[in-house]
């Protein structure tokens, strides 16, 4: 049976991760979280004091930095340079940043290369922004998730009290119109809707719903 491409986009606190994860898991694929990817890079960045706006030096950060993912039962553990960082990489800060950083052109241009070489072989789950529009534009598979901000604020903050972060809810609102703004207003790889994929609105759905609704069109282009 063919090995797929899967590009799962949408905007922040869509459901992408999650529901990329599960998807990768019921069909045996590689799942690659490039968000991770970027707040990787964010992360490192801020911890050594480097502007975030300064390209130049995030770029020549890059060339010597090892971005590394290992599954585990937890779930997918995210490694820089060997040392573990997942849950460093969500928090409030790094994710209030991360847009930032992924703005930058030449950022984009490292992280994009690294991306589509893990996914040649193909049996691969990707989420992202630009996953069907940039990374991976010929992918068999391309989805749009999509939920109304009062839903994606709801979702997140229920996340962030797992973690032990209270952000109120009407900041986290305000934090994700900005983040949408920021995502679909970039110069590079802006978020957009690839015009071949298929959108969900996933603000009424189950996880295990929006899994089911994906699945049954992979299952399809397996045929």
């Amino acid at each position: 049976m063919k090995k797929l491409r899967i590009a799962i986009d949408g905007p922040a606190s869509a459901g992408k991760s999650t529901v990329a994860k599960l998807v990768a898991k019921k069909f045996s694929y590689i799942y690659c979280d490039t968000g991770a990817m970027y707040r990787s890079t964010t992360l490192k960045a801020m911890r050594l004091g480097i502007d975030l706006h300064n390209e130049s030096k995030i770029v020549k950060m890059l060339e010597s930095t090892e971005i590394t993912f290992k599954p585990s039962e937890q779930g997918q553990l995210v490694f820089i340079d060997g040392d573990e960082v997942t849950n460093d990489i969500r928090q409030e800060d790094v994710t209030n940043s991360v847009s930032t950083v992924a703005a930058l052109t030449n950022v984009r241009s490292i992280l994009v290369k690294r991306q589509k070489d893990i996914a040649n072989d193909g049996g691969i789950v990707m989420d992202g922004r630009d996953i069907g529009t940039t990374v991976l534009p010929d992918a068999e598979v391309k989805i749009f998730l999509i939920a109304s901000v009062s839903e994606r604020a709801e979702r997140r903050f229920k996340d962030n009290a797992e973690k032990g972060i209270h952000t109120p809810l009407e900041e986290l609102k305000k934090e994700i119109e900005l983040r949408d703004y920021k995502d679909s207003h970039r110069k590079v790889s802006p978020l957009v809707k690839a015009k071949d994929a298929i959108e969900l609105d996933t603000t009424s759905l189950s996880i295990n719903e929006v899994v089911n609704e994906i699945s049954k069109i992979v299952e399809n282009c397996q045929k």
